[in-house]
């Protein structure tokens, strides 16, 4: 299988050698990085309302923000870019951006 030359075909590069399926609908979390708890709390909102489970974490040794997001969906490098373009265009007006996404292996 192909991938483009980048992060994220890189990513599911790694993921098709690791032998994960491709035809089977994953669960893929994708971060968007915020600049506080209260605008995170705000993007939750804003992106539960599109269809995304989110919870908002703050890391504990840089403290920043970032809400957590999930969707169940098949490994496809064109619709993972369009889901993280539009985390980024929900975000943008609240100070935040997407900041990658991952895939729970088991």
């Amino acid at each position: 299988m192909k991938f483009p030359n980048d992060a994220d075909g890189n990513a599911l590069q790694s993921l098709y050698k690791d032998g994960v399926n491709f035809k089977k609908q994953q669960s893929v979390d994708f971060f968007v990085a915020v600049p506080d708890k209260a605008t995170g709390e705000k993007l939750s909102q804003v992106l539960k309302a599109e269809g995304f489970n989110c919870f908002l974490e703050q890391d504990d040794e840089t403290e920043e923000w970032a809400c957590c997001c999930s969707k169940r969906m098949l490994l496809n490098y064109n619709e993972i870019i369009q889901i993280q373009n539009k985390l980024n265009s929900l975000s943008k007006p609240l100070g935040g951006y997407s900041d990658g996404w991952g895939v729970f292996v088991d």
